[in-house]
C-alpha cells in the first residue's frame, strides 16, 4: 500500500544497460553495504552510474570511482543531459508489478522464481516457447 521502500515490501535490485542486458535480485536490505556486494560485479571500468537518488548509490559509487549521476525524481527530474536516465529501470519495475497484480501477492520465498520467470517473458515476449522455458530450467545459464 506504501510507495518506496517499508515494511511492507521487498527490496529487488535492479539494473538494465543500453544493450538490454538485465539483472534483478532479491536482497535482504536496500543499503549500501548490501548493494555493494552485487552491484560492482555488474559494472565495467567505463560505467557511468545512473540512479535515483538514494543515498547508498553515492556511497557506492564514491568507494568504487565511478561517476554517478543520481536523479531526483520527485522534484521532477528525469534525466540529465539528455542522455542520462533511469526510464529503462523503471518502465521494467512498472511492466512488473502490474504482471505480479494477477497473482495477488507472491510469497517472498518464492519471489526469485517469480523474477526468473518474468525475466524470460521480456527477453522472449510473445516468441516464448515452452522448448524455451525447459532448456531454460534445465541449464538457467541458457541465454536462448
Amino acid at each position: 500500500m506504501k510507495r518506496g521502500l517499508s515494511r511492507e515490501q521487498i527490496p529487488v535490485l535492479v539494473a538494465r544497460d543500453r544493450n538490454g542486458h538485465h539483472f534483478d535480485m532479491v536482497i535482504p536490505l536496500a543499503n549500501a553495504k548490501t548493494i555493494d556486494l552485487v552491484l560492482p560485479q555488474l559494472l565495467g571500468d567505463e560505467t557511468v552510474l545512473c540512479t535515483d537518488g538514494a543515498s547508498a548509490y553515492r556511497v557506492i559509487a564514491k568507494k568504487r570511482g565511478l561517476e554517478h549521476r543520481a536523479l531526483n525524481q520527485k522534484a521532477g527530474q528525469h534525466s540529465q543531459e539528455r542522455i542520462f536516465h533511469i526510464q529503462n529501470v523503471n518502465a521494467y519495475d512498472s511492466r512488473l508489478k502490474e504482471w505480479m497484480r494477477r497473482f495477488k501477492g507472491v510469497a517472498t520465498f518464492y519471489l526469485p522464481n517469480y523474477l526468473g520467470w518474468r525475466r524470460l517473458l521480456e527477453r522472449h515476449g510473445r516468441g516464448l516457447t515452452p522448448h524455451i522455458v525447459l532448456r531454460c530450467a534445465i541449464d538457467p545459464k541458457i541465454n536462448s
